[in-house]
C-alpha cells in the first residue's frame, strides 16, 4: 500500500563522505523518502551535482544569508530554495557546520508512492515524474517548509540506503550554469532512463 512504511535503512551522518564531490557521487543509488500527508514518497537517486566550498556557483559562495542558511548546517541537512518563480530545488548540505556547501538532487527513479507522484505532477509516464530537479521536487511535494530538516534523523524527509546497488556511474559538467561551468561535478547512473540532461552529457 502507498501509506506503508518502506523498508530502507536511514543513513547515519557518520557514513556520509566529508568531501562534497565524493558525497555527490556516493549518493547515486541511495534513496530519498518524504513521509507526506498523502502517503510515503520514495525514489532511488540517479543524478546529483556537487557544489563544494569555494565554488562560485554555490549559493554559499558570498556568505550566509537568511535564504541559504541551511547550506551552512552540518552535512545531511536539507536545503530547499525556489527558482525561476516556478520550481523548488532539493539539496543536501555537505560540509561541516558553518562551512557552506551542498549537493543538488537532480533526478530519482520513483519507487514508492508513484500514484501520488503522478497526481502531484499531473503526468502518468514514469520517466516524466522526477527527471530533473524541478520535476523531482514537485513529484516529492518539496516546499520551503522542509528547508533545514535533518535528513539523517527520523522525520518527514530523510535519506536511506538503497536495496539495489548503483550501476556504472558517469560524470559530466554541471547543467545550466554560467559560473564554474566546466567543473566535472555532475554524477549519474549510466543507462538509467530517469536521468536528465542531453545524450551528449550522459555518455
Amino acid at each position: 500500500m502507498t501509506s506503508s512504511r518502506p523498508p530502507w535503512r536511514r543513513l547515519r551522518r557518520g557514513e556520509i563522505p566529508k568531501d562534497t564531490v565524493e558525497f555527490a557521487r556516493w549518493l547515486i543509488g541511495k534513496v530519498v523518502v518524504h513521509e507526506h500527508a498523502a502517503g510515503v514518497l520514495a525514489g532511488r537517486i540517479v543524478e546529483t551535482e556537487a557544489y563544494p566550498p569555494g565554488d562560485p556557483a554555490c549559493h554559499a559562495y558570498l556568505g550566509k544569508t537568511a535564504r541559504n542558511a541551511s547550506l551552512f548546517r552540518e552535512r545531511g541537512h536539507c536545503y530547499v530554495y525556489f527558482i525561476y518563480g516556478t520550481w523548488f530545488m532539493l539539496n543536501v548540505a555537505s560540509a561541516a557546520e558553518g562551512e557552506g556547501a551542498g549537493v543538488l538532487l537532480r533526478a530519482v527513479e520513483p519507487l514508492h508512492g508513484i500514484d501520488i507522484m503522478q497526481d502531484l505532477r499531473a503526468v502518468s509516464r514514469l520517466t516524466d515524474l522526477a527527471r530533473g530537479p524541478g520535476r523531482l521536487a514537485q513529484a516529492f511535494a518539496i516546499e520551503r517548509g522542509l528547508d533545514g530538516i535533518d535528513m539523517c534523523k527520523r522525520g518527514r524527509l530523510w535519506l536511506a540506503h538503497g536495496t539495489q546497488p548503483a550501476g556504472e556511474i558517469g560524470c559530466s559538467v554541471r547543467i545550466g550554469l554560467s559560473k564554474a561551468a566546466d567543473q566535472p561535478w555532475r554524477f549519474y547512473e549510466r543507462g538509467n532512463p530517469h536521468v536528465s540532461g542531453t545524450k551528449r552529457l550522459n555518455v
